[in-house]
């Protein structure tokens, strides 16, 4: 999308490694792989990654190194006009603020979550001192962009809240490829190869890690194993997947499976009657799980666990996409899960209005243009003020 408004965007980004913390085997033997792309170039180092995925200092050692790593790749781009960073991992806001000095580019900090504020809401983190200096990286990395984009309202007011100048944070959604994604039969593949045929499935996708309270899932299929009709699908990786399953023990109604390739999304997503969406309280303002906006594209009804007043919550009651429920409430979420398996004609008008919201607020187009005036707006102080420029990002 960013092509088709004429600008080159040559991406720094890591080899492939995140399924197994591993670079995939045919990805092996180079450090650093570089290839052109129609619309300009993609540079894929190594992670650097470790593959203890407990192990909070190699995880934030081989951050670092790879922060370092792409500062050097982004210093070494020919030219630059614009520089956008996402950030996690934090450390990547001074790699972006070294190729920004060297270009003389203003940068563009995206925050996808935010650090260390949700490392330390779910308990990774407790050290006071390595709290103190992330929490000074965080507000460095702020202090040097030219413009922050942050996913919701939450998060651009909780960003707003520390820095100096606050009006220079502005939301611009993840975007969800809707023509990719879109609403299709349940009856697939994907739910043929879980051994599945009418039943109600509801379905955890994504990480397995500090941030989601799967446990809140594990009591509700312990409460409901009389309803033979309901199926619980765990569908993802993490630092506590095998902790969760060993909680999980004996319930024949759940099952944990692992990730499917990134090509297969769109069956797993359609596979599913109801998915989830979980973030442990506090993190509301944190963090925004963009599997949402693929649940939604993909046509089907939602049931989350949220802080209460949060944008996944505002979100899915202003979408008409589903059921939200205060987190931790464990009581709610299973009534409110039984009343959403029990109603079917309910659940496919969820499913339609999450997949027009998708198509009206977060298609690749809408999320482009944001972009595009923002980029204008840095060069050159007003937007959409030279239509004829091209430019490199």
């Amino acid at each position: 999308e960013l092509r088709k408004r004429e600008h080159d965007v040559h991406v720094i980004t890591s080899l492939p490694w995140y399924k197994t913390h591993s670079v995939d085997s045919e990805w092996t033997g180079r450090l650093v792989r570089k290839h052109a792309t129609s619309s300009g170039s993609i540079t894929r180092l190594h992670p650097m990654t470790s593959a203890k995925k407990n192990n909070l200092v190699a995880r934030a050692l081989a951050f670092g190194m790879f922060s370092m790593i792409s500062a050097l790749a982004g210093v070494a781009q020919k030219r630059c006009d614009v520089i956008l960073v996402m950030s996690p991992p934090l450390t990547l806001g001074m790699a972006g603020w070294l190729a920004a000095l060297r270009h003389r580019a203003p940068l563009v900090l995206n925050i996808q979550d935010i650090h260390p504020e949700a490392a330390v809401a779910t308990g990774s983190i407790t050290n006071p001192k390595i709290i103190s200096i992330l929490e000074a990286l965080e507000s460095l990395s702020y202090k040097k962009a030219d413009a922050i984009t942050a996913l919701s309202d939450d998060l651009r007011l909780n960003i707003a809240s520390r820095i100096e100048h606050p009006d220079k944070v502005r939301v611009i959604p993840n975007f969800v490829d809707t023509d990719w994604i879109y609403p299709d039969s349940k009856f697939n593949n994907y739910r043929t190869s879980l051994g599945l045929t009418d039943e109600v499935v509801i379905m955890y996708a994504g990480n397995l890690g500090y941030s989601q309270p799967i446990e809140i899932v594990i009591d509700a299929a312990r409460r409901l194993q009389h309803h033979q009709e309901i199926v619980f699908v765990i569908n993802g990786e993490g630092s506590r997947r095998a902790e969760l399953e060993a909680k999980a023990a004996g319930l024949e109604n759940m099952r944990f499976v692992d990730f499917s390739s990134y090509e297969d999304l769109n069956e797993v997503l359609a596979a599913a009657d109801i998915h989830l969406i979980l973030l442990k309280p506090g993190l509301g303002t944190a963090s925004v799980p963009s599997k949402l906006y693929s649940i939604l594209a993909a046509g089907r009804p939602v049931l989350a666990s949220v802080d209460t007043g949060t944008e996944i919550d505002l979100v899915v009651s202003r979408s008409g996409a589903g059921r939200s429920v205060s987190s931790n409430n464990n009581d709610l979420f299973v009534e409110t899960l039984i009343a959403l398996a029990d109603d079917p004609v309910g659940r496919d008008a969820a499913g339609k209005a999450g997949r027009k919201f998708a198509e009206e607020w977060l298609s690749a187009d809408s999320v482009a243009q944001s972009y595009d005036e923002l980029f204008e707006e840095l060069l050159f102080g007003v937007a959409n003020k030279k239509k004829n420029f091209r430019r490199k990002l």
